[in-house]
């Protein structure tokens, strides 16, 4: 029985995760940010690169540390009811309401859209969305192939793509970082207005769902004592992450020497659009199609392939894993033609809900040898972490009438006495006060 893979093993499941991490969003957020925070990017980027690059890392590692078999069983560690329901909410997140539906709108609206000129949009987004998912679901139907298809052929045409684009606008930037300045938030809190740009990216909830694929391709390499497993799913899951933030730091100075062009961008698929036809005109055009129709098309494959295992082990006695991947294609291929705006809207507050709860959650996972995952730790964190997120989920939410008055309310509220809440992170203090809550009780248990 093998204790290790080899180089080129781990360099392949390596490649693997990072192609089903790095999509379409994985490049308008870093690429947009780097546009607004002008001088002030660095600050910017390094929160950013703590929620869109370490956090994804220790959400593998907890899988494969805390020896869970998915995230089924890690967040089990809460409570049975709660782990089904956040297991669910967490999958079809990053599934088809609103990760896989984006990997097929972002490519059309920033890919195929400027090729379009003036033609038809409405009837053009449902022919591109249904051959897209068509190709997805081609690829989903054979999981054991994941490594083949993302790690060996996708993930390296995207990187050649990207590094032409990228790597041209570095070597004849149209400005110094230094010369521009920073807009919005980013003139006073770069630093954590970075820090939740990252969410966006949805990495580290997807850290939790791709865990378990990693750990199950190791194991059909050979590698099946848990410990060994758990050491070769951190050791891929760092040199995943290392590609990635030097990725992110290319796109994301590309983005701020943009602002040189003198043109305001609405967001980062603008800010693609210009940098592609700036240094290439037509061309660029197309070399921004290829970028994020690739990057998405090895990102949905990913997605289809965990969400579909999950809920076949959740519900075993439902459908079966094709009828899953065929049910989660034909929603997201629905979704998707709801349009991107739409998509990225009411992702935002869902996103406020679930990432406070999956960075607790990892953060247990990582540290629970040392209280023996006792779930009275698990349960005080998660119990108090929920109710401040559910705030942050009312007050990201769009403007509804109805709420206005409750949103007002809590926002005074949490203003005066919830730390942190102005910057996004009013959570802390409450998961922090659930942890001591949480280990004086496991004590108190053991002293006994």
């Amino acid at each position: 029985m093998k204790k290790k893979l080899n180089g080129r093993e781990t360099l392949f499941i390596a490649t693997m995760l990072f192609g089903m991490f790095f999509g379409a969003g994985n490049l308008i957020f870093p690429v947009y940010m780097g546009q607004l925070a002008g001088r002030n990017v660095w600050p910017a980027f390094l929160g950013f690169l703590i929620t869109g690059v370490g956090l994804p890392l220790l959400g593998v590692a907890a899988i494969g540390l805390s020896r869970s078999d998915g995230l089924l069983e890690l967040s089990g560690k809460v409570g049975r009811k709660y782990s089904v329901f956040f297991t669910c909410a967490l999958y079809l997140t990053i599934g088809p309401f609103f990760a896989i539906p984006r990997c097929a709108t972002v490519p059309f609206t920033i890919g195929i859209t400027p090729l379009l000129g003036g033609g038809s949009h409405h009837v053009a987004l449902p022919i591109f969305s249904a051959v897209f998912f068509l190709i997805v679901l081609g690829f989903s139907l054979r999981p054991g192939k994941i490594l083949t298809y993302v790690g060996k052929f996708l993930t390296p045409a995207f990187l050649i793509f990207l590094g032409i684009l990228v790597i041209t606008a570095l070597f004849n930037p149209m400005a110094r970082v230094s010369e521009i300045e920073p807009t919005g938030a980013y003139i006073d809190k770069p630093f954590f207005t970075g820090f939740l740009d990252g969410y966006n990216t949805m990495d580290a909830l997807a850290s939790l769902a791709f865990g378990i694929v990693v750990v199950n391709v190791i194991r059909r390499l050979g590698v099946e004592t848990p410990e060994h497993v758990a050491g070769e799913t951190a050791r891929a899951g760092v040199f995943s992450c290392v590609i990635m933030g030097v990725i992110y730091l290319a796109v994301t100075i590309a983005g701020t020497q943009s602002s040189g062009a003198g043109v305001a961008c609405e967001n980062g698929g603008e800010v693609l659009a210009l940098i592609a036809d700036h240094y290439f005109g037509h061309t660029g055009s197309l070399i921004l199609a290829a970028i994020v129709t690739l990057a998405c098309l090895k990102t949905s494959v990913g997605l289809v392939t965990s969400c579909a295992e999950t809920f076949v082990e959740m519900f075993p006695h439902g459908p079966k894993y094709r009828a899953w991947a065929v049910i989660f294609s034909a929603v997201s291929f629905l979704v998707a033609n709801l349009g991107l705006n739409a998509i990225i809207e009411y992702s935002v507050p869902v996103l406020m809900l679930l990432y406070p709860l999956a960075i607790t959650l990892i953060a247990l996972g990582l540290t629970g040898r040392f209280f023996g995952h006792d779930r009275a730790v698990y349960a005080c964190v998660t119990g108090f972490t929920l109710p401040a997120a559910v705030i942050d989920f009312i007050g990201a939410l769009p403007e509804l009438p109805a709420l206005e008055g409750v949103r007002s309310a809590l926002s005074t509220f949490c203003i005066n006495y919830l730390p942190f809440y102005g910057l996004g992170l009013g959570w802390i203090c409450p998961a922090l006060v659930g942890l001591a809550i949480g280990l004086a009780v496991h004590f108190a248990r053991k002293a006994r």
